[in-house]
Parts: C-alpha cells; sequence; structure tokens
C-alpha cells in the first residue's frame, strides 16, 4: 500500500477505536496526510477491494430480485468501465453529469470517472427541463451518463455531449459494453489531491441552486467525520434512504461505508411502504441505519413490535428530528435515534455520536477534526459554553483550514464572498450552544421571525405540530398582524385519515395552545400541499411570500375562530 492509503486507514482506525469515546476522539484525531496526489478510487477503494469477496454493495428491487456485487468485483467493474469511458473521449478534469438511479451502474459509474480523475456531477433524474439545462451550463458537462429512459430529456438542451445511456438508446452509447474488455486496469491520474472532484448543485430552497466544489480530499477523505458519526465497522450492512443526485446519497451510500468496508444495501421501492422496508431491515441483517426524519415519521406509524433486529445504529439526517419520534422508536426498540449535521458544502459536522447521550433535541457536538464555532450574529465574536444556551450561527473556523469543507460556491465570487466574511464560514443555520457543549438547532436565519418582539424558530413550532396526529408535515412562516407585527401561521399537510375541516383546525389550535408557549402558539392555519424542492425540502420562502403578498388565505383558519378555546369551555 501507498503512504496515503497508510496514513488514511491509521486516521480511520482511530476513529474506529475511539467510536464510543467522543472527547478522546477530539483529542487525538488528525486528518491523515495524503501527499500531493490523492485518487479515493485508486489510494483507497482499490487496496482495500481488491481479493475481497465481502458484499460492497447490495440492491433489493420491488419485486424481491436481489443483486450483490463484492469489493473486488466492483474494483473490476470500474476499472473496465474507466477503461472504455477513456476510449470515448473522458479525461481527467472533464466534468461528467450523472443522472442514474439506484442501480449498480451508478456506483461504475462514479468509481471509474474518479480513477480517471474526471469531475462528477451528480444530478437527480427528478430534475426539470430549466434545472437541466442550467446545470449543463454551468458545470460545464462535456459528458453524460443516464437510463434510455431519460435521454429525451436532453434532446432541446444544446449541448455538445459524449451521450451514455445506460440499457442503449438510438445514437447513445452502451455502458455495458465495457464489461466485455476483460482484465484492463486504468493508469493512476496524477491528478493533485485539491484538483476539483464533485460539482453539486444545492437543493435550492431560497433560490437559485448554488454550485458547490469538492476536491479528491474534502469530500473522499473529510467523510470520515460522516463515518464516526453513523458509528459504521467493518462488515457493517448500512441502509441509508436519500435520492442518488444529492449530496446526502454520497455521504452514506459511497464514501462512508466504503471507508469503513461496510457494505452498502438499497431497497429499490416503488412506493413507500413502511412494514416493507422493516421487513428489509430484518432479513437483509442491517445494522446501520440513516433516515430524514419523514421516514421515521411514517416507521413510527407502522408495527415496530418485531424489534430492531440486529440494528445498531438509527440515525436521523436531512432535517432535525422532534424529540417524539426518538422517544418512540427508544420506547419500542430500546435505540436512541442519533440526530446530526452538515451540508452539501461539507461532510458532517455536528453529531451526536455513538455511545454519548442524546439530549432531546439537540444535534450533539462537533465531530473530530471539524472546527465548529457559534458566531454570535449581533457582536461577530464567538460564543462559549457556559453562557447559558447562547444563541450563534453555526461556522466553521477558516483559520484552522477546514480540510470538510467545499473549496467555494463556483461562478458567484460574491456569494462564495459572503458565506466566509470575517474570517468564518458561515451556514446560515441558527443554533444555541448549551453549558455541556451541546448544540440544539434552532432554524435558517431566514427562517427565525420576530412575534410582539419574541424570537420564534419554525423548527420549534413544527416539531410540536407534528406531534398531532392530524398532521402528517408542517411548515411555520411569519404572518403579517398589525398589532404583534407578525403571528406564527402554519401550513399543514394533513395525515391520511384526517379532513380540512373546522374541527380539525380547532383540534391544532387546541394542540399548540397546550405545547407551545403563548408567543409560540400558533395563531392561523391553513391546510395546503406544501411546496418543495425537487430535493424534497419544504420552501418556506414561498410560503413566506404567499403571505408578505396576502395570497396565502385560501381555506385559513384564525385562532380568534375558537372563542371556546381562550375561555377553557372546550
Amino acid at each position: 500500500m501507498s503512504p496515503a492509503t497508510d496514513s488514511l486507514r491509521a486516521a480511520r482506525d482511530l476513529l474506529l477505536d475511539l467510536r464510543t469515546d467522543h472527547a478522546a476522539a477530539l483529542e487525538r484525531f488528525a486528518w491523515p496526510d495524503v501527499g500531493e496526489s490523492f485518487n479515493w478510487a485508486h489510494d483507497w477503494f482499490d487496496p482495500m477491494a481488491r481479493g475481497s469477496e465481502r458484499p460492497a454493495l447490495v440492491i433489493v428491487e420491488p419485486d424481491g430480485s436481489r443483486a450483490s456485487h463484492t469489493f473486488d468485483e466492483m474494483a473490476r467493474r470500474s476499472d473496465r468501465l474507466a477503461v472504455w469511458l477513456s476510449r470515448q473521449g473522458v479525461r481527467r478534469g472533464d466534468a461528467v453529469l450523472v443522472m442514474l438511479g439506484n442501480q449498480v451502474e451508478l456506483w461504475d459509474t462514479m468509481l471509474a470517472a474518479i480513477k480517471l480523475g474526471a469531475v462528477l456531477v451528480p444530478t437527480t433524474p427528478a430534475v426539470d427541463h430549466a434545472g437541466l439545462v442550467d446545470r449543463i451550463e454551468r458545470s460545464g458537462a462535456r459528458h453524460v451518463v443516464c437510463n434510455a429512459a431519460d435521454t429525451a430529456k436532453f434532446a432541446d438542451t444544446g449541448a455538445e455531449l459524449t451521450r451514455i445511456a445506460v440499457g442503449g438508446a438510438s445514437g447513445w452509447l452502451d455502458p455495458a459494453d465495457a464489461q466485455g474488455l476483460g482484465d484492463v486496469r486504468p493508469d493512476h491520474p496524477g491528478n493533485a489531491s485539491d484538483d476539483r472532484l464533485l460539482l453539486y448543485f444545492t437543493s435550492g430552497t431560497t433560490s437559485r441552486p448554488k454550485l458547490v466544489e469538492h476536491t479528491h480530499v474534502s469530500y473522499p477523505v473529510g467523510h470520515l467525520s460522516t463515518l464516526y458519526w453513523l458509528g459504521l465497522r467493518p462488515g457493517d450492512v448500512h441502509l441509508n434512504v436519500s435520492s442518488p443526485g444529492w449530496a446526502k446519497h454520497a455521504w452514506s451510500n459511497f464514501f462512508a461505508p466504503w471507508l469503513a468496508e461496510a457494505t452498502v444495501f438499497l431497497y429499490n421501492y416503488d412506493r413507500f411502504d413502511a412494514d416493507a422496508l422493516l421487513g428489509r431491515l430484518a432479513s437483509e441483517g442491517v445494522t446501520t441505519f440513516c433516515a430524514p426524519p419523514t421516514v421515521w415519521r411514517m416507521l413510527i406509524n407502522a408495527d415496530l413490535s418485531g424489534g430492531p433486529g440486529t440494528l445498531r445504529e438509527a440515525i436521523g439526517a436531512g432535517e432535525p428530528l422532534n424529540p417524539e419520534v426518538i422517544a418512540q422508536v427508544e420506547r419500542h426498540w430500546g435505540l436512541t435515534i442519533r440526530d446530526g449535521y452538515g451540508q452539501t458544502e461539507m461532510t458532517a459536522t455536528v453529531a451526536n455520536t455513538p455511545g454519548q447521550d442524546v439530549r432531546p433535541g439537540s444535534m450533539g457536538r462537533p465531530l473530530p477534526g471539524v472546527p465548529v464555532v457559534l458566531v454570535d450574529t449581533a457582536t461577530g465574536r464567538p460564543v462559549e459554553p457556559g453562557e447559558g444556551d447562547a444563541e450563534g450561527e453555526i461556522c466553521l473556523d477558516l483559520s484552522q483550514v477546514p480540510l470538510t469543507l467545499m473549496t467555494g460556491y463556483q461562478g458567484d465570487p460574491e456569494r462564495d464572498a459572503e458565506a466566509k466574511q470575517d474570517g468564518y464560514y458561515h451556514t446560515g443555520d441558527v443554533a444555541t450552544l448549551g453549558a455541556d457543549g451541546q448544540i440544539t438547532y434552532v432554524g435558517r436565519t431566514d427562517d427565525v421571525f420576530k412575534s410582539s418582539d419574541y424570537k420564534v424558530s419554525p423548527f420549534e413550532v413544527e416539531s410540536v405540530l407534528l406531534e398531532h396526529p392530524a398532521v402528517a408535515e408542517a411548515a411555520v412562516v411569519p404572518a403579517p398582524d398589525p398589532v404583534r407585527l407578525s403571528v406564527p401561521k402554519a401550513y399543514l399537510a394533513l395525515a391520511p385519515g384526517h379532513e380540512p375541516t373546522r374541527e380539525t383546525a380547532r383540534a391544532v389550535f387546541a394542540h399548540s395552545r397546550q405545547h407551545l408557549a403563548p408567543w409560540q402558539r400558533v395563531r392561523r392555519v391553513e391546510f395546503a400541499v406544501l411546496p418543495k424542492t425537487v430535493s424534497g425540502k419544504i420552501r418556506r420562502v414561498e410560503l413566506r411570500s404567499r403571505e408578505d403578498e396576502g395570497t396565502g388565505a385560501g381555506g385559513e383558519w384564525r385562532e380568534d375562530q375558537f372563542p371556546e378555546l381562550r375561555t377553557g369551555t372546550a
């Protein structure tokens, strides 16, 4: 093995040894020195994978069919594809737009592109035409790999691309031809460690998606922090529920599990079925499971009496989990869902790690090697533990050169400079820092609002609303009010079996009065389909605009329409 491989393995093994000792990991961990020319596929994956017959990737389809691929097989498949791609003109530094689902060809393509020193541009198949054109133009993509069913989307893009379609299509190359090349290997491309490797478009909840650049180190090595948060070990079977094309998919379905030498398990379902997913967790011997709050909320409404099976780690990601979900999983399975925090711009940053006490609502503490600070938005100075639950923006200290952080927003120097002003990378997320060092999420800097001079965190209010059985999804925004300046308004998507009636609105208001402080109480309710980004995140900015423009009162209910709630005669 090369010095780079040895250094990365030593750092990884230290985190495995200290997986339940967060304090020691903070003190002893240092990022590995992988040298000036590091390539994760050549210098980590191949040395680890060659000759290994352990499963690297297992995919189960809705019809129950199952495909399993060993580490050695994945190394050889990607070798053949890399050589074939090079013959089609893919070169070091070329941007390759990859639009594939959870299929072996996605992992083949990612490994092969890395082996060539090419630049991956992961893209969701759900992107619309305008978004696709924007991604091609801003990334400078020269090649595309997609499924045959998606080739028509590229007809009017006006882009000169090497067109590669899994399954074959007229006028497109078929990557299946690569697997007939036999025993071939691509040469190490000699890329610099700080060369660009990944171009990710953010989900764009408030504006046009930003274009984030990562290097051959920031994600491939930086995801040691994600490995530590997830609690992964060699031989684990890891199931992560997230969609291809977004950063979290690469976090937990590519880099982190294969850094740990764990199996990536995927269950492709046509329509979410909680009972079916629980069955797969048991039958596949899943040991570590990561899912967004939406999935966890649906799972707790299923039958959890069968127990956790082989499951050791339960993890929530994407958005903060409300405490009720955590409590129900603890009650049924004896496992505590561990929250974590990060962005497309970085790897896992703050988390509740294995073996640590989880404070309800808290995201945990900074992860090893990640220089997290909370910066007071009024003074611009870091807040310190011991100052009560001091509030500040989650930032990374740039003086410590965060290895896990993007190089910057491409093609947008103004936004990049704004994000990195005053010596910090500013996440735009507000949290509180407890005396014990625990960090608790409050909300986006542009989501938190004032009502009667009190700060209102939409997340805190939404967490309470989600505890009501009628509420499937909630988004809280400020609604203009002549007395209080603004009041909390909840846009609600209802759970099956509940109707958008006066009785439902009254029940939600009663729940709000019982469980929220007076300044947090929901004063208005509207039942609606919540607007979302293509990645599934709620676009609160659109809901705020509705309120500002006075267009959000279609079927709105107001608390003062229920005087019996005030008099206690309900």
